[in-house]
């Protein structure tokens, strides 16, 4: 093969490899994704109460890139996905392998089991999946008896953190 066909080559299969994705340019504003009820959304598989806003689901790439809003109180399961995720907290706490994160904060999370996650006086993060399923795979006996280690900073948060701990 002449140097000349091996660099055709090198482009046919670059362009083939980059084809495979159905990636396009967004800009999008907040206010133009509506907040959508998590149990609504297969993407999760969270128990009842969190919010989410996808912004991007590239099938073919397996990644998807959403905001999630947890009420005051409410905790994430201990659990596992078939996926990685990076988090970035927005507002709020995320408190989670003993640390009290605040806006800005970072969290990374794979397949192995991870969390439980608390959200004592509520929280929105962004997160961003990467893998073959975002669903969280989890033990409702285990989530049932979990004891919150944090305490909520705001009136709203004690009464949310009450308010799951009963209905779990």
């Amino acid at each position: 093969m002449s140097r000349m066909e091996r660099i055709t080559l090198d482009k046919v299969e670059k362009q083939m490899a980059e084809d495979q994705f159905a990636h396009e340019f967004v800009a999008l504003h907040d206010h133009e994704v509506e907040w959508e009820n998590g149990e609504d959304n297969d993407l999760l598989t969270l128990p009842k109460g969190v919010k989410v806003k996808v912004l991007n689901n590239d099938a073919e790439m397996g990644r998807v890139d959403m905001k999630v809003k947890f009420p005051p109180g409410y905790v994430e399961p201990e659990h596992a996905h078939k996926s990685w995720h990076s988090i970035v907290v927005l507002k709020g706490r995320m408190c989670v392998g003993g640390k009290d994160l605040r806006p800005g904060d970072y969290v990374f999370g794979w397949d192995k089991l991870h969390g439980p996650y608390e959200y004592p006086d509520g929280c929105e993060v962004f997160v961003v999946f990467m893998g073959e399923g975002t669903e969280h795979q989890w033990d409702a006996g285990k989530h049932k008896a979990h004891e919150n280690q944090w305490n909520a900073e705001t009136d709203e948060g004690k009464v949310g953190v009450e308010a799951y701990r009963a209905g779990r």
